[in-house]
Formats: structure tokens, C-alpha cells, sequence
């Protein structure tokens, strides 16, 4: 049945909203370096604008870089498509659940299993400051 969880139906919206995602990605990161270049041709008077636009700048790198490490992330979960295993949880196998991958279409874990990763990731962040 079409229909069904991961069905072809499915797979299709997801490679569809992954594919629209990454090129509004690509779109945003030509549109910064077009701006980064034009912006380094323009010399600003005083040490303030100056430190203003490098604060701008190192900003917009950051999410640059947020951005290419999205990318990743979206192509991997095309991989998954192409490999049959989108949609199920890496840790336990079961559904990730559509309102997640809705919500976060690169999601490789379900609810729970992010939710003990997080706690996980925590106990151990909290013990690696108390020494």
C-alpha cells in the first residue's frame, strides 16, 4: 500500500523536502560569499564600522558553517533514502515517527532514543566538569 510508513509516497515528500531544503541552503551560501566579496571592496572610515562588519562577517561564517555541516547531514539522509533506511531509528530500528522527520527531516534517531543520547551526553558533560 502506498500508503504505509516509508512507502513510496512517503520516501518521494521526504527526497522532495530534503532536495528544496539543500538548494534554499546552496542559494543562501552563494548569496553570502556574494556579499562577503562585495563588502571587502568597500573601505569603512572608522575602527567601530570596521569592527562591526568583521563581527558581521565572523557571524555569517558561522552559520556558513552550520549551514555546510546541514548539508552534510541532508545528503546523508538522501543516502538513507536511496539505502532503504530512512525514517527508522539508527539505535533501535523502530519508526522515527512523521510528525519528527516533519519537523526535522535529517533526524536519525526517534524521540526516545534522542532523548537518552541527550541524557547521556549531559551525565557525562556534568561529570567531565566536576573534575
Amino acid at each position: 500500500m502506498d500508503d504505509d510508513y516509508m512507502g513510496p509516497r512517503q520516501l518521494a515528500y521526504f527526497r522532495q523536502k530534503l532536495l528544496n531544503w539543500r538548494s534554499a541552503l546552496l542559494v543562501e551560501a552563494d548569496a553570502t560569499i556574494a556579499e562577503l566579496r562585495h563588502e571587502s571592496h568597500h573601505e569603512v572610515g572608522d575602527e567601530v564600522d570596521r569592527a562591526s562588519r568583521e563581527a558581521a562577517q565572523t557571524l555569517e561564517l558561522r552559520t556558513r558553517d552550520r549551514h555546510r555541516k546541514l548539508q552534510g547531514k541532508i545528503d546523508a539522509a538522501l543516502a538513507r533514502i536511496d539505502g532503504g533506511s530512512y525514517g527508522w531509528c539508527e539505535e533501535t530500528g523502530e519508526p522515527i515517527g512523521l510528525a519528527r522527520l516533519e519537523a526535522r527531516p535529517v533526524a536519525t534517531l526517534c524521540v526516545e532514543a534522542q532523548e537518552r543520547r541527550e541524557l547521556r551526553e549531559r551525565q557525562t558533560g556534568a561529570g567531565r566538569r566536576g573534575n
